[in-house]
């Protein structure tokens, strides 16, 4: 009979008629039959199953080993015995030998039939062994999940004892060694189910025997912290995890933690390679395991490993949210890793670039997946946002890209930020940070934030492009008796000289903290600028006096020359004065007093009052775009300086007096009409200016506020009356009385302070106005002088005002503006922008006799613009300063610094402005100072290269990917595929499944 049924298989007829005939056969063999016969039979069924070169021939072969096993049980148990079991698993079947695939299909096949045999221990115990050694031979993943297949259907062969716990510490390195070599979305397919066959033997081992998990996992992280293969294990090992029971979590990262036997390399690299799981699509509770071993690291202060695995493996994890399948773990790792990376913006800035694609990708999809991750997104990018403010250039696009998303309240962010973060102490992370970098290509350098010093960052590095008082400070000689303007001498030293992308203030914040102030809280930088002048200026004003004086014009009188010599520093360059002057409204007395200052600080009128004169616009605030310019004089004036005055309330209830137009100044007769003063003011004639004549076709929109709006409200006449009546010394008694300043001496640096906090009796709290307040580029400010100083500082000019005039107009350019962002005093963050302003132009007569007025420079705003914000710096524009608000609307200018531009009016006004505009030379810094700057420089070089070593240990541990960040680039060429898990939803070849994955 088999020599027949080996002739009708073996035979070219169609398989229809060799069906038939098969089955006579098979039928035939139900019935009884000697034992020569069956053994024939079973040894012809075997080798077509074994070695059959086609399907039709191995289904034969089943067949009729089924029916023999049912119906012969004797003759097949007798066959079916544990040494040709053991030569089939050792030596293979035939001519194929080892080569034969189908041993472990054909010994489960015959299983079956000899359960209950009296052989069928010996078989199991055979099979326990033999798996054992199977596995040990790293099988291929189809060879893996036969064994799986067979231990899983027959329980009884798996090894028992310490041979269960050897074999799964096996298997688990089988599964690190899979690989699928094929990109066809079917063949991955199938090699999913592989690898989902040998996991489920695990998970079904592990919940008979829980002994056997331990061993597993220790064996599994062996595996994934080696650095001494040549290959990374395979991202299979995610299915392994994911039948891990999440009690054992705790203990289970405990222990790896506090394990002193691995190495910081060892845990970077298995932390990473677990990083990289978030690809593999099938698994489950994977993004907890990653997350439970970074707060691990976190608990155990392993900051650097952290920081390290974080910058490498951000992006990758960011991209696997294009995949719908892994997308859930994909971001809760990403959020973990945000929130928690709080001592630097550095990770989430990674991400900058490749968010408006993501967003654009997840709109796309519209799906619920896409949907609800669209929205965690933004809340996490806002929370991000808050963390770290003062990037409007960086921010600008990823805001457009969330701007149609919810956004989350302040106290959501702070409870997402407040719960993740690695650690409270921010000083633990300061030996971290910054890490090795090069100098911004700006070639300006940072200033390291030592707890929320941004405020102190800020006013330094604008005072440091104040290129007058730098130039001034770096010039000051050695041993001048001034302790805290020689800290301010170094630092400025450092700030220009160093090599160090960032450096310390440490030191001169120490000298020059307020005592009032608290350590590591958010401070007002208004407050903290006023008082580091004013100790600048007692400082020298005491007797420590500058040792080298700056030469003095040779145009001077002998009395300005005086009167120079007798200021500080700080008065030369940011001391103004201005003249009070009170009128009693029923004897029309005058009464007035000269004050200093060095500083403007400018309140906001109430939101019923127009500031402006007739036609002007409302000053309800609307947004900004492009630079903004005031055509006539534009006129800063209020006091916070040395003598801390503010004129006016944020809100004042009663009516005020009518307004004054800025261009008038002093006190109006009854129906006397306002005056422009660019026409009948001493001063430039702003038509002959194109900068300012470009300033007339772009001033502010309707509808909103403007530095000169502040300006005109300070310098508007003010009503005193009721509670606020003037005790007039004529009239001896209290009486209505009119206020108005007007500034008699401009500085060569004005400083203008937007009042921005006031205190809400409703709250009972400081508040922040947030209003957008419009910055020109260029300001004229008229400042009253007397006939005997405009004839004795310059020549009579051809266009001088009418007799009787009594104004100058003093031109000034915006060279820093700090900015806060946040809605507190209390809090927020401070940066800046500042730009470098100078001028060649000084006072005096050019040869021709031609007066050569300053406005002669050309529409100039090719003056590069810089962005401070604590250790990073980059190049910005004007532009990014007026649409600042506008799209961060917390982020709003507080303080302006503005430099006096060098011409004729600054002659009169100002004898060390005109001398400090003159061309500098390179600062000669004495010895000592040349010295330590050199030594740093030395050493900020041998740290750089010792940081270089070691980060090249970490680094060289991290898996190597070739597919590091393709996701996103074979985005672009994706849009119009078809399948089942790419970027939007239904869409995506195999290609991009396989990049997913693998």
């Amino acid at each position: 009979m088999d020599k027949i049924l080996e002739a009708v298989v073996m035979s070219s007829y169609p398989n229809n008629v060799k069906q038939g005939l098969v089955r006579r056969v098979i039928e035939a063999a139900k019935q009884p039959m000697d034992s020569e016969q069956c053994w024939s039979m079973l040894e012809l069924s075997t080798k077509l199953y074994l070695t059959g070169d086609t399907k039709y021939k191995r289904e034969i072969g089943k067949e009729v080993l089924e029916v023999y096993g049912h119906y012969h049980p004797e003759e097949f148990e007798e066959f079916f015995n544990v040494r040709f079991l053991l030569s089939l698993l050792q030596e293979g079947y035939g001519p194929l030998g080892k080569r034969s695939h189908y041993v472990l299909d054909y010994i489960q096949l015959g299983l079956q039939f000899v359960l209950e045999s009296p052989s069928a221990n010996s078989i199991f115990n055979l099979l326990r062994i033999e798996v054992l050694r199977k596995v040990c031979e790293r099988p291929s993943p189809k060879q893996c999940a036969k064994i799986s297949k067979l231990l899983t259907q027959h329980p009884q062969c798996i090894p028992t004892g310490k041979h269960q716990i050897l074999f799964c510490q096996q298997l688990i390195r089988c599964i690190g060694q899979f690989q699928c070599i094929s990109e066809g979305e079917e063949d991955i397919m199938e090699f999913l189910e592989q690898v989902n066959k040998v996991s489920g033997l695990l998970q079904r081992i592990w919940r008979t025997q829980t002994s056997a998990i331990l061993p597993s996992l220790k064996e599994l992280f062996t595996i994934i912290s080696s650095t001494e293969e040549q290959e990374a294990p395979s991202n299979a090992l995610a299915s392994v995890v994911q039948f891990v029971p999440l009690e054992l979590t705790d203990g289970v990262i405990r222990n790896l933690t506090n394990d002193d036997s691995i190495t910081d390399v060892q845990m970077m690299t298995a932390i990473s390679r677990m990083i990289d799981w978030v690809s593999w699509p099938l698994g489950k509770n994977i993004d907890k395991w990653i997350i439970a071993l970074l707060k691990g690291l976190a608990a155990v202060k392993k900051f650097s490993i952290l920081i390290e695995v974080t910058l490498s493996k951000i992006e990758k994890v960011f991209s696997k949210l294009l995949y719908p399948i892994v997308r859930e773990g994909a971001l809760s790792v990403l959020q973990y890793m945000l929130l928690s990376f709080q001592h630097s913006h550095e990770a989430f800035h990674l991400l900058l670039p490749h968010i408006p694609r993501l967003v654009a990708s997840l709109k796309k999809e519209d799906s619920n997946s896409a949907t609800s991750s669209l929205e965690q997104l933004a809340e996490l990018i806002h929370c991000m946002f808050f963390r770290f403010s003062g990037f409007p250039d960086l921010y600008e696009p990823v805001l457009e890209a969330v701007k149609a998303l919810p956004i989350p309240n302040e106290d959501r962010i702070k409870h997402l930020l407040g719960q993740n973060a690695w650690t409270s102490q921010k000083n633990e992370l300061a030996c971290f940070y910054p890490r090795l970098a090069s100098k911004s290509e700006t070639g300006k350098i940072g200033l390291i934030n030592l707890g929320n010093t941004c405020y102190m960052n800020s006013i330094i590095q604008s005072l440091f492009m104040a290129s007058d008082f730098r130039h001034s400070v770096l010039n000051l000689a050695e041993g001048n008796s001034q302790p805290l303007m020689t800290k301010l001498q170094w630092l400025f030293a450092f700030l220009e000289h160093s090599q160090r992308p960032a450096i310390s203030p440490e030191s001169f914040l120490s000298a020059s903290w307020p005592p009032w102030f608290t350590p590591g809280a958010q401070q007002d930088c208004s407050e903290y600028l006023k008082y580091l002048l004013d100790r600048l200026h007692e400082e020298e004003k005491t007797g420590k006096r500058i040792y080298q004086k700056l030469k003095e014009s040779s145009l001077m009188s002998q009395a300005i020359e005086q009167h120079y010599l007798n200021k500080t520093l700080i008065e030369k360059m940011f001391g103004g004065k201005m003249m009070t002057k009170i009128r009693c409204l029923k004897c029309l007395n005058v009464s007035s007093r000269e004050e200093a200052f060095t500083d403007l600080s400018l309140a906001f009128p109430p939101p019923d009052r127009n500031v402006l004169s007739t036609g002007s616009a409302s000053v309800l605030p609307v947004e900004e775009i492009g630079p903004q310019f005031i055509e006539p004089p534009g006129n800063p004036s209020q006091i916070m300086g040395s003598p801390r005055i503010q004129r006016k309330p944020h809100v004042s209830g009663d009516h005020a007096a009518p307004l004054v137009p800025v261009e008038t100044l002093g006190f109006q007769e009854p129906g006397d009409q306002a005056t422009p003063l660019s026409s009948n003011a001493v001063g430039m004639d702003s038509a002959k200016d194109p900068l300012l004549a470009f300033g007339e076709q772009t001033c502010s929109p309707k509808d909103s506020r403007s530095v000169p709006d502040l300006i005109n409200y300070f310098l508007s006449p003010e009503r005193l009356t009721a509670e606020n009546k003037y005790h007039c010394e004529k009239c001896a008694s209290l009486q209505d009385a009119e206020k108005v300043a007007e500034l008699t001496e401009g500085p060569h640096y004005l400083i203008l302070t937007l009042l921005r906090f006031s205190f809400d009796p409703r709250t009972m709290k400081r508040k922040k106005i947030l209003d957008n307040v419009s910055i020109p580029l260029v300001l004229k400010l008229p400042v009253l002088v007397t006939p005997e100083e405009s004839e004795d500082a310059c020549q009579r000019r051809k266009d001088r005002a009418a007799p009787g005039s009594s104004f100058v107009s003093v031109v000034y350019d915006l060279c820093s503006v700090v900015v806060h962002s946040g809605i507190s005093s209390e809090s927020g963050h401070y940066y800046c922008y500042s730009r470098e302003c100078s001028d060649t132009i000084t006072c005096g007569q050019p040869r021709d006799g031609a007066q050569k007025p300053a406005s002669d420079k050309q529409l100039d705003f090719e003056i590069q613009w810089y962005l401070f914000n604590d250790t990073r710096v980059s190049f910005s524009s004007f532009e990014s300063v007026s649409n600042v608000t506008s799209f961060f609307p917390k982020d709003t200018a507080y303080v302006l610094f503005y430099r006096q531009r060098p011409g004729r009016q600054s002659c009169l006004m100002h004898g060390a402005g005109a001398e400090a505009s003159r061309p500098h030379g390179e600062p000669s810094l004495n010895k000592d100072l040349m010295e330590a700057i050199s030594k740093d420089n030395i050493l900020y070089l041998q740290e750089q290269e010792k940081e270089a070593r070691n980060r090249a240990a970490y680094i060289s541990a991290l898996p190597k990917s070739p597919l590091w960040w393709r996701d996103f680039d074979r985005d672009k060429d994706d849009d119009n595929s078809s399948g089942g898990c790419s970027p939007a939803a239904g869409g995506g070849g195999s290609g991009s499944f396989h990049g997913l994955v693998f």
